[in-house]
C-alpha cells in the first residue's frame, strides 16, 4: 500500500513538472481559423526575423531563429492573428 501511494505521488509530481515545461496556450480557435503556415512565415520574415525552424507547437506557431539584430529568439505566435504570445531571446 505504501508503494502504491509513493507511485501515485511520483506520478502527480511528474505531471505537474511536465506542465511547467509546456509552451503557452496561444488560441482556442479551431485550426480551420488559423492563418496558413506560409502566410505566417512570410509575415515573420517581413517583420525582420530569420527563421531557422518553424513548427506548430500545441496551439501556437513557433519559431527558432534570429531577430534583425542577430539575436537568437524563440517566439510563440497566435496562429489566428500572428501576434506574439511569448518571446525568449538574448535581449529579454
Amino acid at each position: 500500500m505504501k508503494t502504491l501511494a509513493t507511485l501515485a505521488l511520483a506520478g502527480t509530481a511528474a505531471l505537474v513538472s511536465f506542465g511547467a515545461f509546456a509552451g503557452p496556450r496561444c488560441t482556442d480557435a479551431p485550426r480551420s481559423k488559423w492563418m496558413p503556415q506560409q502566410q505566417m512565415k512570410d509575415r515573420i520574415l517581413e517583420d525582420g526575423y530569420k527563421i531557422d525552424k518553424f513548427k506548430v507547437s500545441g496551439q501556437c506557431y513557433e519559431i527558432y531563429g534570429r531577430d534583425s539584430k542577430g539575436n537568437d529568439v524563440e517566439i510563440y505566435f497566435d496562429p489566428t492573428d500572428g501576434s506574439i504570445v511569448k518571446r525568449r531571446g538574448n535581449d529579454d
